[in-house]
């Protein structure tokens, strides 16, 4: 079993290549992973949303997560999550016994159970496994049910393998309320940083951070994380700023301009899986001529 002390570190959040068919590019899935792995990541979370996990079926689900736990070596934390409870728990066991250091789950898709119900929820996905689990509070994304330092509270008393909370609203009082309120009862609970915005999260006290753009810009993203961690935010501000450019570039396609980004550094990872279309090839060229435009990837690696 793993320590629930278990701190992720620098997570990159790998995209899921496809190819003819819309079949998984298996080939090109394990360069992906073994290129994350050699440029900064100390964990992979996979399939997030960001790897289109909603469009992948079950048991692509749990080959994808079987195949990076045997490429990465263990290094890799799986995301379980379902819209039915018992589903995302038999993903959690599954997730535990393959070798997965830790899992993560975020609100049901489509549902909107009252409080008592969302916490139950996570208490039987939590119990499936020994591993350390993390909720991710996507609002944005998750619209319905809301995680609260209460709901958090609570299941601190339940579930002992509760490690912490992966943040992607940017709210500075949630993050500080629940990050506050939890290590009052347990010490060693994380905050994770769910966004690009690792600044203002390290500054909220923010341990770990799960990135996409890593896949884009893993030297940018490793410098800001570093300075975070070391505290020293007025240095962190000028990286920070680049980060959130190039961000604010990527962001606007959605996980098909994720993907052209990755594309225009040289790392093709397909097209996005229907109903997600991809971008066209006027846009997909505007996306290449900004990225090219853009000073603070001089530094970055170009293909695999």
């Amino acid at each position: 079993m793993v320590s629930p002390k278990y701190t992720p570190g620098l997570v990159h959040t790998p995209v899921t290549p496809f190819g003819a068919g819309d079949a998984i590019d298996w080939k090109t899935y394990g360069k992906l992973l073994d290129f994350h792995l050699a440029h900064g990541a100390e964990a992979l979370a996979l399939p997030m949303h960001v790897g289109e996990s909603v469009s992948l079926t079950g048991q692509e689900q749990m080959k994808l997560l079987d195949f990076a736990l045997e490429r990465a070596r263990g290094k890799v934390i799986a995301h379980v999550s379902d819209a039915g409870t018992g589903i995302a728990a038999q993903r959690a066991a599954h997730a535990g016994k393959a070798g997965a250091a830790a899992i993560v789950i975020t609100t049901p898709y489509y549902w909107t159970p009252p409080a008592d119900m969302l916490l139950a929820h996570f208490d039987e996905i939590g119990a499936a496994t020994g591993v350390p689990f993390f909720l991710w509070y996507a609002p944005e994304e998750m619209r319905g049910p809301k995680i609260t330092p209460d709901l958090v509270l609570k299941l601190i008393a339940k579930r002992p393998n509760f490690a912490g909370v992966v943040d992607s609203s940017n709210d500075w009082q949630f993050q500080i309320n629940v990050l506050s309120s939890a290590q009052r009862v347990r010490p060693d609970f994380q905050l994770a940083c769910g966004t690009a915005y690792m600044g203002s999260a390290g500054a909220n006290g923010a341990t770990s951070q799960f990135s996409a753009l890593a896949g884009v810009a893993p030297v940018l993203v490793r410098r800001l994380y570093d300075i975070c961690r070391k505290e020293d935010y007025f240095e962190a501000r000028k990286v920070q700023e680049q980060v959130a450019a190039l961000y604010q570039i990527v962001k606007g396609g959605g996980f098909a301009g994720l993907k052209a980004a990755m594309r225009a550094v040289g790392r093709d990872c397909g097209i996005p899986r229907p109903p997600m279309e991809p971008l066209d090839a006027a846009r997909g060229e505007r996306y290449a001529a900004e990225l090219a435009r853009f000073d603070a990837l001089g530094a970055e690696p170009k293909g695999w």
